[in-house]
Order: structure tokens, then C-alpha cells, then sequence
């Protein structure tokens, strides 16, 4: 040990110094380990290397990546001076503007009605438009109840800002997809695209959920159960979202109405996980 160049200990001792680091402010057990596992690689692989310039080449290779790797992920995790409310209040802002964007797609005719047949009829052609409308009204309610209920953060970063950007992207989108099924309910395709942007929003959500949670940008840390009751309950959504695109697409385009179950699953799930608590 004594006759290893004054190099090979100073980066063995670094090397050590990083991965001490990076165990201390790691986010779960798991990572921790597989810390451990990369020690444990590094001190078995290495030893086996007699030629010392050639060890102190290569490891002097890991230790400069996981410089780089410490001071990136540090850049990427801090946190900005932006106050949390005013993501909240954008949030909201956009849910409120694409819940009246998708009234607005139930068009009126251009040519004046005269008769009551005629704007009887008129009104029946609308119906299928309504009735999804009224489907995605619903779904965007109970996606804005899950953001309230779910996510209340108290810090931000980069890379959450972008997540919850993508979010709205994804609500944003629905009025359009909404309009699609509601003037073109006959092609299949426009219900598969309705149902992607579904798919996307929960996603999204859920990949918001999960960083703001590991992140611990969440007023109050959710439990174990608590986490598993939020995945539970999106990925029932989600196969909700599968379903209804099948049985569209096998059977009827009516089953997209299945979508008014969501706020009964909902509220039965929220119920009975408060009665367990």
C-alpha cells in the first residue's frame, strides 16, 4: 500500500469521498445499493489490475465522471425562487380555459333555423358532441381534484416545472381530441387519439407525482400506502382508458361513456381508503 503512487491514493480517496456523497443524499434504499454493488465492482475489478499506471488511468476516467456526474445532478436538482403558488395559479388558469374551450367546440349551425323539426333534428345530430364533451369535462374535473389533492409543493426545480409543463400540454389538448370524436365518431381513429391524449395526461400526472415525491417537494411526505393508493387509482384509469378504446373499436363507440365512472371510482376509493387510515 505504501509503494502505490502518491496519485492512486489521492483518487481511491476521492473516488471513496463521491460515493459517500452520493450514498447521503440518496433517494431510496435501492439506489443505495446499487451504490454499494458499484464499490464493490470497482474494488474487485481494480485489484486485479497489477500494472498501477494503468489502474490510475482508470480510475482517474471514473473519478472525472463521477465529478461531472455530481455537479450535474446537483445543477439539475436545485431548486429555483419561483413561489409554488404561481405554478398553481397557472394550472388552474388553463384547466378553467380548456374546460370553457371545449363548450365552445359544440358549433351552432351558420344558416338560421325556422322550424321546430329542423332544430329538433339539429339538436339530435348533437348529441354524440354533448355527450363527449360532457365525458371530458369530467375527466378534466377529476384530473384538476387529483392536482389539488395530490400535489402541493412547496419547492420547485427545472426539470419538475417542465414535468408539470407537459401536464398541461396534455390537458390542453383534450378540447381538440374532444372535437374529433365529436365531428368524427365514425372513424375509430379519432377515438384511439382521444384516448393517447387520456394516456399521456395520467403518465404525465404520475411522473409529476413521483418526482415531486422523491424530490420531497411535497408539503406533506405521502406513506407508502398513500403512494400506492395514487398509482392504484391512475393505473385503474389507465386500464379504464384501454378498455373503452377496445371495446369502441369491438363494439360500440358508446362505451366511451365508460368514462363517467371515473369520478365513482373516485370517490368510492378516496372513501374507503380514509375509513382505513
Amino acid at each position: 500500500m505504501n509503494n502505490m503512487p502518491k496519485d492512486l491514493d489521492k483518487i481511491k480517496f476521492e473516488l471513496s469521498e463521491k460515493l459517500e456523497f452520493l450514498k447521503e443524499n440518496a433517494e431510496s434504499e435501492e439506489e443505495i445499493e446499487k451504490l454499494n454493488n458499484f464499490a464493490s465492482y470497482l474494488a474487485d475489478k481494480y485489484s486485479q489490475i497489477d500494472d498501477e499506471d494503468i489502474k490510475t488511468e482508470k480510475l482517474n476516467r471514473i473519478n472525472t465522471g463521477l465529478s461531472y456526474y455530481q455537479r450535474f445532478k446537483k445543477a439539475l436538482e436545485k431548486n429555483i425562487d419561483i413561489d409554488p403558488g404561481r405554478l398553481m395559479g397557472l394550472t388552474d388558469g388553463i384547466f378553467g380555459m380548456v374546460m370553457t374551450l371545449l363548450v365552445f367546440g359544440i358549433a351552432l349551425p351558420e344558416l338560421q333555423i325556422t322550424y321546430y323539426s329542423t332544430f329538433l333534428s339539429f339538436f339530435s345530430s348533437l348529441a354524440p358532441t354533448i355527450g363527449v364533451t360532457v365525458v371530458s369535462f369530467v375527466l378534466l374535473s377529476s384530473f384538476w381534484i387529483y392536482h389539488h389533492e395530490f400535489i402541493k409543493v412547496n419547492n420547485l426545480n427545472i426539470p419538475y416545472l417542465w414535468l408539470n409543463v407537459f401536464f398541461l400540454i396534455c390537458i390542453s389538448f383534450v378540447p381538440f381530441t374532444t372535437s374529433l370524436i365529436g365531428h368524427y365518431s365514425h372513424f375509430f381513429l379519432s377515438e384511439v387519439i382521444f384516448g393517447i391524449n387520456i394516456l399521456l395526461t395520467i403518465i404525465s400526472f404520475l411522473l409529476m407525482y413521483h418526482y415531486a415525491n422523491s424530490m420531497h417537494f411535497l408539503e406533506n411526505a405521502p406513506s407508502k400506502k398513500e403512494r400506492n393508493y395514487v398509482y392504484q387509482t391512475f393505473g385503474m384509469i389507465m386500464g379504464l382508458t384501454i378498455v373503452v378504446n377496445l371495446l369502441d373499436f369491438h363494439v360500440s363507440s358508446y362505451f366511451i361513456y365508460l368514462f363517467l365512472l371515473v369520478p365513482v371510482i373516485s370517490t368510492i376509493r378516496d372513501i374507503r381508503f380514509k375509513m382505513n387510515e
